[in-house]
């Protein structure tokens, strides 16, 4: 069996001195490696492309870029990566809800509250699929059967729209999956995806993330705020925050 990977952690805060207690919390749990620090929302995004890590800690006031815009970008990139603020700011909680971060330290924090999000950051990646909280039982939508054509950079394709799985965000592109391993990138935004796409069969469950309701296979609670969507035909999961999850209950009740 092949050694699972180190996850790779970016931290970005212009405190010289939280950056060190960060480093040596993390480099000292097991499980965890630091791929780069920054100092600037600049440099953060900059290493971000670079290194692509999995976990990013970000302070909320730092020089240019504020780890808040830091985190709308790279939610629009790749919106599973997990992101952590570390700040002495208690008041910017709401704007860290709008992006769906995993946690929020208000410094100065317990080490030992930095080692249970790392906890929960490890059984997230690690965890094989649970039905920890079920899906909703699945209800009879109108036919989604027809043709969607998609406009890329190639041209255009035709495909089955039964056969869509999951629309997503990503390198700030929309990307369809489907069945079979199907992957098409779109030259338009979500949104008009969405408009595309039949209500009663497909949900938009995130801002960057619409799945579609046949395929779910369960719900796992993610972060503070949201939930992870696994669906049947895919290895790509979907987030859903707690107010579209509540919303969903209520549909298929």
């Amino acid at each position: 069996m092949s050694e699972r990977k180190p996850i790779a952690v970016l931290i970005a805060d212009d405190d010289v001195g939280m950056r060190l207690i960060l480093r040596k919390k993390i480099e000292a749990t097991d499980g965890f490696t630091i791929a780069g620090e920054a100092a600037s929302g600049e440099e953060a995004m900059a290493l971000y492309d670079q290194l692509n890590p999995q976990v990013v800690f970000l302070d909320v006031d730092m020089p240019g870029k504020t780890g808040i815009e830091c985190a709308r970008l790279i939610q629009d990139q790749n919106p599973a990566c997990i992101l952590i603020f570390a700040t002495g700011h208690e008041e910017y909680m709401g704007e860290a809800f709008e992006v769906y971060a995993f946690d929020y330290l208000v410094k100065p924090f317990r080490l030992d509250r930095l080692e249970q999000t790392l906890e929960r950051i490890a059984d997230r990646l690690n965890r094989a699929p649970s039905a920890s909280m079920p899906a909703p039982h699945p209800m009879e939508p109108r036919s989604a059967s027809g043709r969607m054509m998609l406009k890329h950079k190639d041209g255009v394709t035709f495909i089955d729209v039964d056969d869509i799985l999951l629309v997503q965000r990503e390198e700030r592109a929309t990307v369809i999956y489907t069945r079979n391993d199907g992957r098409y990138v779109l030259s338009e935004n979500l949104s008009d995806t969405e408009a595309r796409l039949d209500p009663d069969v497909f949900f938009r469950c995130h801002k960057s993330y619409i799945i579609n309701l046949r395929h779910i296979r369960n719900i796992t609670p993610y972060g503070r705020w949201t939930y992870v969507v696994q669906l049947d035909g895919t290895t790509h999961d979907a987030l859903i925050t707690h107010d579209k999850y509540e919303e969903l209950e209520k549909r298929f009740s």
